[in-house]
Formats: structure tokens, sequence, C-alpha cells
């Protein structure tokens, strides 16, 4: 027969002693900053296609550059707003928790 040492071994009496809250609030700051991202994002590709085919507000180089820092907005503000409707509509894997403080 094996020795097992039950010195640290965790029993049920341990589990059923605390007690775990599961708090799946919606984070609202972090929600209203992924929209603010998604928001600003689409606006400046928008406004940054505008300008780089009309040349509106000067050369071409500045709608681009709209364009790409709509871009780096609308990433993660599409990320984060997406998971934050799938854990609102409750689909499997998707989790408040997914969205990392602020």
């Amino acid at each position: 027969m094996a020795y097992v040492d039950h010195t640290f071994s965790i029993s049920d009496e341990d589990i059923l002693e605390e007690s775990y809250i599961v708090n799946n609030r919606p984070p609202i700051k972090e929600i209203a900053l992924a929209v603010a991202l998604l928001v600003f994002g689409t606006l400046g590709i928008v406004v940054g296609i505008i300008m780089t085919y009309d040349r509106v507000g000067g050369d071409r180089a500045h709608g681009l550059f709209f364009a790409i820092l709509g871009g780096v907005l609308f990433i993660p503000g599409f990320y984060y707003t997406r998971i934050a409707y799938y854990a609102y509509k409750g689909y499997k894997g998707f989790s408040f928790n997914n969205i990392p403080p602020v």
C-alpha cells in the first residue's frame, strides 16, 4: 500500500465552506470604450477614403493616414464590441470577463 500525505489535501468540507459568487455584470466603461473605438475607427476609415479620392483637406497622404489610423482604432473596437454583444446575448464561450479592465 502506498503512502499518501493528506496534509495539503482539500476535502469536500473545505469546498462547501467557501462560497463563490459569479459576477457577470457588464463592464460599462470598457464597453463604452470599445464602442467609441468602433465609431471613431469607422469614421476615420470613411473620412480617410473620402480624403484620399477627392483630395479634400490636403494631399492623398493625409487621407491614407486617416484611413490607417481609423483601421487601428476599428480593429480592437470591433473585437471587444463583438465580445460584449455575444456575452450579452448569452452565446456559449463568451463572457464579460473576456473584456480586459480599463
